[in-house]
């Protein structure tokens, strides 16, 4: 990521880390801890809860204030275009970075999708979540990229059933992160991610590791955030993606 500016640069071998927060003063402690997003999220509404426009307004200003991304969630909402495009709309004027929409089983996935990307969204990018515990179509992100989106995350919806590694081997992991880049999007993974998780999921090469709950007290996705827990995290992080130093033979 470029520290001088909000614009999400990202590299094949060191993933950014995403902290999502609930409030200006739990995305201060991320920041100061070293998170390179900040994404607004309300984790008592859901996998990708709405935080009031207020609140998000807040965040990305504490974020931006420091030159860094600043993502915000649109709630989990029905897979239907009006839906999907009002709830949009009210995320992006808050001056977020990014918008993540989640697509829920049912509903019309693809006319959403083409629906989003017709949208006048001047200042902010569309980010497409996929849940890996609800038969995620991979498909989709083909759709994503022809509409102008950004990036796509994998998640999972229900966070009391464990982590993303739970829901799909390293393989189909891997093959998510090929198609998003293929496309021409970045590519990240979250879903009740903890510290053990960090190694084999950044040796995959995604753009963006998503975490909520091991940044919290008690690794509690709803406690609040924990500076140890978030520096526990960021130095995981670094160290499984500090380069080999060491002399060949």
């Amino acid at each position: 990521m470029d520290r001088a500016s909000s614009r999400l640069v990202t590299t094949a071998h060191r993933p950014l880390m995403l902290a999502s927060v609930t409030s200006a003063a739990e995305a201060l402690v991320c920041l100061e801890a070293g998170a390179d997003i900040i994404d607004a999220k309300d984790p008592l509404g859901g996998a990708l809860g709405a935080l009031a426009a207020e609140t998000i307004r807040d965040i990305a200003a504490r974020a931006k204030a420091v030159g860094r991304p600043v993502s915000a969630t649109i709630g989990d909402v029905e897979c239907a275009s009006e839906v999907m495009c009002q709830a949009v709309r009210s995320v992006a004027a808050t001056g977020v970075d990014y918008v993540k929409a989640g697509f829920l089983p049912g509903g019309e996935p693809r006319a959403a999708i083409a629906a989003l990307g017709r949208l006048d969204l001047p200042k902010a990018r569309l980010v497409g979540v996929l849940f890996a515990d609800l038969d995620p179509d991979f498909g989709l992100i083909e759709n994503m990229a022809a509409s102008g989106f950004a990036g796509v995350l994998i998640d999972t919806s229900d966070k009391e059933k464990g982590s993303l590694t739970g829901f799909g081997n390293l393989g189909e992991l891997s093959e998510f992160i090929g198609k998003a880049r293929a496309n021409g999007l970045f590519a990240g993974l979250a879903g009740s991610l903890g510290l053990d998780d960090v190694a084999p999921l950044a040796r995959l090469g995604p753009d963006i590791l998503g975490f909520r709950g091991a940044l919290c007290l008690d690794s509690r996705r709803t406690f609040a955030i924990d500076e140890a827990s978030v520096k526990r995290i960021r130095s995981r992080l670094d160290a499984v993606c500090a380069p080999d130093t060491r002399a060949a033979g």
